[in-house]
């Protein structure tokens, strides 16, 4: 698969949007052939809401704006990798491309084995294209670990690997 480049800046803009509201910077945009179909950013995540993550939040948008969409073939673009609760809905709405620019080390689940698991998911193929515009998305997660004010995952293994990682990896 071709990655746009374009659509990665996108997410890093939502992302940027909800780092701005001292929410966790993780952004996310779904797309298909035609272009952007949704958009979402972390919401919440001041008051430890687990709920209101990225891509769900774009899933909600894509599911109001473009049922029809549902069906197709998608892509989704996030600064950070999906969690598993986010992996799963995003395949569940047929999103078979996942790009991310940073890893989760401490709860991404895009390792998830997906033939290991029950037949609706042992079915399904989805590509993982990890490290895309890795420094960028790094960086606004080194600003909000830095700032963070909130104690959103302050003392976790996430923020301490984010705080010594060199921007350049």
């Amino acid at each position: 698969m071709k990655i746009k480049i374009e659509y990665m800046q996108e997410a890093l803009h939502e992302a940027k949007r909800a780092l701005q509201n001292n929410d966790f910077p993780v952004g996310c945009v779904i797309t298909d052939n035609d272009g952007i179909l949704a958009r979402g950013r972390r919401l919440n995540s001041t008051v430890k809401n687990e709920l209101d993550h990225a891509e769900i939040v774009a899933l909600r948008e894509l599911n109001m704006n473009h049922p029809e969409k549902l069906g197709d073939n998608l892509v989704a673009y996030a600064t950070m990798e999906p969690c598993l609760m986010c992996f799963s809905a995003l395949i569940l709405s047929n999103v078979r491309t996942v790009v991310y620019g940073y890893e989760d080390v401490m709860g991404g689940g895009t390792n998830l084995i997906l033939e290991k698991l029950k037949p609706l998911y042992a079915a399904m193929t989805v590509e993982i294209i990890p490290g895309v515009l890795r420094s960028e998305s790094l960086q606004l997660f080194q600003q909000f670990f830095a700032a963070d004010g909130s104690g959103y995952w302050q003392d976790s293994l996430l923020a301490q690997y984010t705080m010594d990682q060199s921007v350049n990896n």
